[in-house]
């Protein structure tokens, strides 16, 4: 039942919106999320609120580089990884030389 709710509370008409209902349709979007606008029984569009947006986006390019790195460390047979303790040793560097800095995040 849930699902039959969801759906009636999520679909706008068409006709709604060019009834003179835009705003008060884009303002429910910003409450509640997106609707999918219906143009002779079929669905036409989804509206969504700019941060849903960028929301989906921002997962949408998270999950291709996650895929990208899965494939591109499938292909390293056999591994040839090394972990940052290795690295800090073989470049003779201590906690104290990284006391101080910032952490940084790449991408």
């Amino acid at each position: 039942m849930s699902n039959v709710s969801s759906a009636i509370r999520d679909t706008v008409s068409i006709t709604d919106l060019n009834r003179g209902l835009a705003g008060k349709i884009f303002e429910d979007v910003k409450k509640t999320g997106a609707k999918v606008v219906m143009k002779n029984n079929a669905a036409e569009c989804v509206l969504l609120s700019p941060e849903e947006y960028l929301r989906i986006m921002d997962e949408l390019e998270d999950a291709k580089l996650y895929a990208l790195a899965i494939e591109r460390l499938s292909r390293d047979n056999p591994p040839q990884t090394i972990s940052q303790e290795e690295v800090d040793a073989h470049f003779g560097i201590t906690a104290e030389d990284l006391s101080g800095w910032e952490e940084i995040e790449l991408e």
